[in-house]
């Protein structure tokens, strides 16, 4: 079975992530992809503080702060 080219897997808030204002937010596999790390590195970071922690937007959704992720890079 062939793999999917890998620009048909980055999420499109990723491709636009300059563009995105400092107030928006952005879900798991976006920071995954920004940072270049596994799910569970992504929250090894935050319990570090290496990472701002996500922002919990209702019940099941967390996400995080475009503006704080671009302090960070």
């Amino acid at each position: 079975m062939a793999r999917p080219a890998i620009a048909s897997i980055v999420p499109d808030a990723l491709k636009n992530f300059d563009s995105l204002p400092d107030s928006a937010h952005v879900r798991q596999p976006v920071v995954e992809a920004l940072f270049g790390c596994s799910g569970s590195t992504l929250w090894r970071m935050v319990k570090r503080r290496d990472l701002p922690a996500p922002r919990k937007l209702s019940e099941r959704i967390s996400a995080w702060n475009v503006g704080e992720l671009r302090r960070k890079l």
